[in-house]
Order: structure tokens, then sequence, then C-alpha cells
């Protein structure tokens, strides 16, 4: 069986042995980057299985490289984990904001680590397209599962993968009220490590993207989230 490649973004070097021994020691491939420049390039060349990306790092930081990743169709799916010792809030959401997976603070425990590789990893394989490859047409909303594509009044609009779903879960179950952990279950399984916050970032990026149709994502206060119903008349 190949071995997963692990692309690890990290400016300090006892830290990237660090990882690299833990890593290799569960059979992974590991690919090195001392600066989000270099990482930027190695991912030209070839597509790793996951990105560890610290935030620090000298000339463009992680949070520019995570931008630059989701932004390109090439890298957009590739699932990344922040790795870094800024453990405030404001940085767990930029990263969540950005597209990242996943978010660990140092100091880590590698045991911690390589279970949220794994879980990152199996997420990622075990994605498939919708239940069902029923075309969505909403308000001014298409939404075409068999192609991830999204239309937003003819226009076509950039979704990663984790907001597709979440738009499709949310339009296909039309004015159904869901929980944020409902929500979370749905999209990426009972084992994504999440927080309410996290929930809240993904909606507000969503909303963002789809324009003024980002209304139709309906905030039920004290519960969750739920997609307008068209008006029927």
């Amino acid at each position: 069986m190949k071995k997963k490649q692990i692309l690890v973004v990290e400016d300090e070097a006892p830290i990237q042995e660090l990882l690299r021994f833990n890593l290799e020691r569960k059979n992974y491939a590991v690919q090195s980057a001392y600066s989000g420049e270099e990482a930027l390039d190695l991912l030209k060349k070839q597509r790793p299985d996951l990105v560890l990306l610290d935030i620090m790092l000298p000339g463009t930081d992680g949070l520019e490289v995570c931008k630059i990743m989701k932004a390109d169709s090439a890298t957009s799916a590739i699932p990344i984990i922040i790795l870094s010792a800024l453990s405030e809030e404001a940085d767990v959401v930029a990263g969540l904001e950005l597209g990242a997976d996943d978010y660990v603070a140092k100091p880590f425990s590698p045991r911690v680590l390589l279970a949220r590789v794994k879980a990152a990893l199996r997420r990622r394989s075990s994605e498939t397209p919708p239940s069902t490859s029923e075309l969505l047409q909403l308000h001014n909303l298409s939404i075409d599962p068999t192609r991830y594509k999204v239309l937003v009044a003819g226009q076509e609009v950039a979704l990663t993968s984790t907001e597709f779903k979440l738009l499709y879960f949310l339009a296909s179950h039309c004015g159904r009220v869901f929980t944020r952990y409902q929500i979370v279950d749905a999209v990426h399984g009972s084992d994504y490590p999440v927080t309410d916050r996290s929930v809240d970032v993904q909606i507000a990026g969503l909303r963002k993207k789809l324009g003024e149709s980002g209304a139709c994502i309906e905030t039920v206060r004290g519960i969750g989230y739920r997609f307008k119903e068209e008006e029927r008349g």
C-alpha cells in the first residue's frame, strides 16, 4: 500500500524533526518545508495527502498559505491541520474561516496530533458526493452535487468541499432546523473535532460567498440553522 504523504510546514528544526520522527513511525512519508514560499513551491510539484501547517513562518505566513491553497482548485481539497503556539480563539477562527480542517496548539501531544492526522485522512478518503445526485434549484441558487458546482443567479461561486456539503445538506432539508452538532455529523462525521464557534465561522464564510443569497441560511436563535423555504403563491 502506498504511504500517505504529509507535508510539514514548520520553521523550527527541532519541531520538524519531532514531527518527522512520529509520522514516519506510523508509516507516513514526510516532506518538509521551512517557509510558506517553500511550501507553495512544493505544492506546485506534487500533492500531499495532508498538510501540517505552522502559522508563524518567515515571509508568507501559514494563514496566507492556507488561503492560497483553498483558493486553488488543485489544492483546495487537501486537508490542512494548523499547528501553532497561537492558541487564542481569534487565531483558531481565522484558520477555520480560511478552510483549515483542524487546529492543534503547541505544545502538543504527539499521540493526539497523530490521532488528528489519522481522522483527517480518514474523512478525506471517505468523502463522497452527497448520497443523492438531485440537482437543487432554490431561490436563485442552483446546487449540482454531481459536479460540486454552485451557481448564484447564473454565476458560479467557488466553495470549498466543506462549504459545498454544508450548503447542500441544509438546502436538501429545506425548512428543517438543525443544531450545530447535527450539521457537523452530517457534513464531517461524528469524529470531527468541533466547537460551536467553528460551525458559526463556516456558516458566516458560506453566507459571505453567497452574497445576498446567504440570507437563505437562517439562524434559529438558541438552536442552530435552517435553509429558508421558498414562498409559494
